[in-house]
């Protein structure tokens, strides 16, 4: 599984940007990865799903903090507070927002 190997902000365009050793570059809109959260409080355990209203997450959310978990994953402060996500790097590549990879989804969903 590849790694980070870069990781910008940008509050301008509010995405983050993260480079991998493959040499992919992923793009997440801040709202996106909030919306993504993987932990208990935001998916439930047992049945997958998913808690988090996405429409209560503000549109102004940003990530205060971006630390790495390990050598497996990403974890965000957020500015609502909630700091419980662990994004580990296989479910960020699964929701990377670039365009090869929006395309990519698309296609596996038309084949379905």
């Amino acid at each position: 599984m590849p790694v980070p190997t870069d990781i910008a902000e940008n509050r301008e365009t509010r995405e983050l940007r993260v480079t991998w050793s493959d040499g992919h570059t992923s793009r997440f809109t801040f709202r996106l990865l909030r919306q993504s959260c993987p932990c208990a409080r935001c998916v439930h355990e047992w049945t997958g799903e998913r808690l988090l209203d996405p429409k209560r997450v503000p549109a102004d959310i940003y990530p205060k903090e971006v630390a790495r978990v390990g050598a497996y994953a990403l974890r965000f402060t957020w500015s609502d507070g909630h700091q419980t996500g662990i994004y580990t790097f296989p479910l960020l590549r699964n929701i990377c927002e670039c365009e090869d990879c929006t395309k990519a989804r698309a296609a596996a969903q038309e084949t379905r």
